[in-house]
């Protein structure tokens, strides 16, 4: 069932931060209603959810945008505070942490893999613009192969985590990780679901959603700023895992799950916890 935004908004978010001060065309205010779609259909309320964010693009338009209780944890961090608020906080309440490419799978990146590998109850929406926009347009951890960025004139042509068959959802699996998906801003009604089913895992679960940049990326790779056109290029280089073509870039669906199959990190901690004071030893 598809929701009108202000419904969300009214019941989810602070109006005065809606409309964001998002570039025209920006794609993130897709991913945003994503995610606020996929907790009210889970029937879930303000007051379920605790909202981390980051920094960049995807932190600071979804920071403080929660009408219920949020955090910031720039540079990577946030990870580690959300490990810490897991282990305190009630494990009925859930942890959404909304981060961007350079948080996740960057600067943040060595937390992201501690927090897989405890498998702490957190879903991480990765919003992905496809590199550094809200500095200028450089290019990333996960910028497309030849792409044309403030940094890459000529083409981007290091490798990274999104290159010639390398993914970092490998990378996470075999950190631990139990649900792992990915998702562009186009695909709507099936990536709430998959958010849905995320944010239902009983550990980590995290999932990329790559978005379009009109501003940055669009002006430089496709030499126009024309909304149109980035979202057309974003949905002609995607398709649904089995489905994909020479040109695919991002293959979508559900790359992994194994939810509630491994111990969960805060409730392993107050299990192991309670042993000691029993028996004085582990």
């Amino acid at each position: 069932m598809e929701y009108k935004a202000s419904e969300l908004i009214s019941k989810y978010l602070r109006s005065r931060k809606i409309p964001s001060t998002a570039c025209s065309g920006c794609g993130l205010g897709m991913n945003h209603k994503i995610v606020v779609q996929a907790i009210q259909e889970l029937g879930l309320g303000v007051e379920d959810i605790i909202w981390g964010t980051s920094i960049g693009c995807a932190g600071r338009q979804t920071f403080a945008t929660w009408k219920g209780d949020g955090f910031a944890g720039t540079h990577g961090r946030v990870y580690a505070i959300a490990r810490g608020l897991r282990v305190a906080l009630p494990p009925e309440k859930h942890l959404i942490l909304t981060v961007g490419d350079g948080d996740a799978f960057g600067i943040g990146l060595t937390h992201l893999i501690h927090a897989a590998r405890s498998n702490a109850n957190m879903t991480v929406i990765v919003n992905d613009n496809l590199g550094y926009q809200s500095t200028g347009g450089q290019y990333g951890w996960t910028t497309p192969q030849g792409s044309k960025t403030d940094s890459s004139p000529y083409g981007m042509f290091e490798h990274n985590l999104m290159s010639e068959g390398l993914d970092v959802m490998h990378i996470l699996k075999g950190a631990g990780a139990t649900f792992l998906a990915r998702h562009v801003s186009m695909d709507g009604l099936k990536a709430v679901e998959t958010v849905k089913k995320a944010i239902l895992n009983r550990g980590f679960s995290l999932v990329h959603m790559p978005y379009p940049c009109p501003t940055n990326f669009a002006s430089r790779e496709l030499g126009s700023r024309n909304q149109v056109n980035i979202y057309r290029w974003i949905k002609d280089h995607a398709a649904p895992l089995g489905q994909e073509k020479e040109d695919t870039i991002w293959a979508t669906g559900i790359w992994y799950d194994a939810s509630n199959s491994r111990p969960e990190f805060s409730q392993m901690v107050w299990d192991t916890v309670d042993k000691i004071r029993r028996t004085g030893k582990i």
